[in-house]
């Protein structure tokens, strides 16, 4: 795209100029240019999506669900052709590498395959003679209208997570994209478009805290599906709760990685450092606190030193980049203000990266953290940043403890070459997505993503079969015939 463009929101199958009048700006976090301006659509816009969404509702309840899904393997078709448009995309307005922006498409193209099983996941079942003479029948049918709203991390899988299965099941959708990160978002609505899906079944549209209020509170919408951070996931999951709306809102993090003594350094180190300082450390699986066992703290924090010194931060347009930007220059002073808060609080600076030293980019100097006290606010706050903590542990127990002692529970993971120790791990621990030897435990769209504590609201969770639960009710039919 060049220069900068004014965008609309789609709603009813067609590009429509917003009511509101405000606007925001959407620069690139790379070099801070500009690259759209995003309008701050309020009530009366969320009403006409709302509205667009309602009336297409009832004829796209009926269709079959096999033509559903077919609409389903169309759109994975167009994103099939169109990835690497799609993950330039992602790359310039959020400031991942092209490599990480490859991989979220890839994501989002694995949960439209499993929403085109459809067929399958939406069976309900029937028994025979639950009484003498009476049979009883589980039916699945759509909830309505679902709104989704979604964060700056992953532009097009996330939406991705949403929408396709949504409306497979039945229901008409409207996405409310982060306004940080519009520009995925129109690309992806023209995209269903072009699958053939009707008019009004999906919607867009932009925003920031007037729409999201709008669509928590409409009484035409049925289910809210959020991603973001946890002050904003407890908002959604009360206030949509409180009006009626079946909700799942998906929130922060702090996942603890175990290294035990006998980990091999070989494959443990590079996972590490992908987990925390992969995507500048903004994904809610980014791990940001080791927890290195004793003995061996000393070998594995001189070792992850010497990789975080040698990390290439630059623009995300470069092959050679591996940590990009963070998303904005407020962002960027949230984060340096943690480290400077590790800083004073007495945690030691094992290591710490450079940024480009000419550039109107929002880069964050990778920073490793040494001799962290499990107490300490940078060991249990969500950073959503290039900071990885290290806090040493005599034991396994111990190191269960302290990861145990957060109040959220997201995702672990384990490193380690015995076999008891991981299942003590797998066992013991309070989060739901584990890694045994792998740092990122994202878990594939075919299962849920579970996290716990407060990293989670509600009570079934986005991706796999919980999400076929969550956009649909069950309906039980008891029969006798005379």
């Amino acid at each position: 795209m060049s220069g900068s463009v004014d965008l609309q929101n789609y709603v009813g199958g067609r590009w429509v100029p917003p009511v509101a009048t405000g606007r925001l700006e959407v620069p690139d976090p790379s070099d801070g240019s500009l690259l759209a301006r995003v309008p701050r659509s309020e009530a009366a816009d969320v009403e006409a999506a709302v509205r667009a969404a309602r009336d297409a509702f009832p004829a796209w309840r009926d269709v079959p669900v096999a033509e559903r899904a077919r609409r389903v393997i169309a759109l994975r078709n167009l994103l099939e052709s169109h990835t690497e448009d799609l993950a330039r995309s992602v790359s310039r307005e959020n400031g991942k590498t092209l490599d990480e922006a490859r991989g979220s498409v890839r994501r989002g193209i694995e949960a439209t395959e499993f929403a085109a099983s459809a067929p399958t996941t939406l069976q309900g079942y029937f028994l025979e003679d639950v009484s003498r003479g009476v049979d009883s029948t589980l039916l699945r049918q759509p909830v309505g209208v679902v709104a989704g709203i979604t964060p700056f991390n992953f532009p097009v899988m996330i939406p991705l997570w949403m929408a396709p299965l949504a409306l497979v099941c039945g229901n008409t959708f409207v996405l409310k994209p982060s306004e940080r990160v519009p520009l995925s978002a129109v690309f992806l609505a023209r995209l269903f478009g072009e699958a053939g899906f009707p008019a009004g079944t999906f919607n867009l549209v932009h925003g920031d805290v007037a729409a999201v209020n709008a669509l928590l509170t409409h009484p035409a919408v049925d289910a809210v599906s959020f991603v973001g951070s946890a002050p904003t996931a407890k908002h959604i999951y009360t206030t949509a709760a409180a009006h009626g709306k079946r909700v799942q809102a998906l929130a922060g993090a702090k996942n603890h990685l175990i290294v035990m003594p006998d980990a091999d350094l070989e494959h443990t180190v590079p996972a590490v450092i992908s987990s925390a300082f992969g995507q500048s450390g903004e994904r809610c699986l980014a791990g940001s606190v080791v927890v290195a066992v004793e003995p061996g703290a000393d070998r594995l924090v001189a070792r992850l030193a010497e990789a975080v010194q040698n990390l290439t931060v630059g623009p995300s347009s470069s092959d050679s980049t591996e940590v990009g930007p963070v998303i904005r220059a407020d962002h960027r002073e949230k984060v340096n203000r943690w480290i400077r808060e590790g800083e004073s609080g007495g945690a030691i600076v094992a290591a710490r990266g450079k940024v480009p030293e000419s550039s109107d980019g929002f880069y964050v100097a990778p920073v490793l953290f040494d001799r962290v006290q499990p107490e300490m606010a940078i060991a249990q706050e969500e950073i959503f940043g290039p900071v990885l903590c290290v806090v040493r542990a005599g034991s396994l127990t111990e190191a269960i403890a302290t990861a145990n002692r957060s109040r959220f529970g997201n995702a672990a993971a384990i490193f380690t070459r015995d076999g008891g120790a991981a299942r003590t791990f797998v066992h013991d621990i309070q989060a739901g997505m584990l890694g045994v030897n792998i740092g990122v435990p994202a878990p594939a769209a075919y299962f849920p993503f579970a996290g716990w504590k407060g990293s989670f609201y509600g009570d079934l969770h986005a991706t796999g079969r919980d999400a076929v639960e969550f956009y649909t009710h069950k309906k039980v039919v008891t029969t006798r015939w005379f």
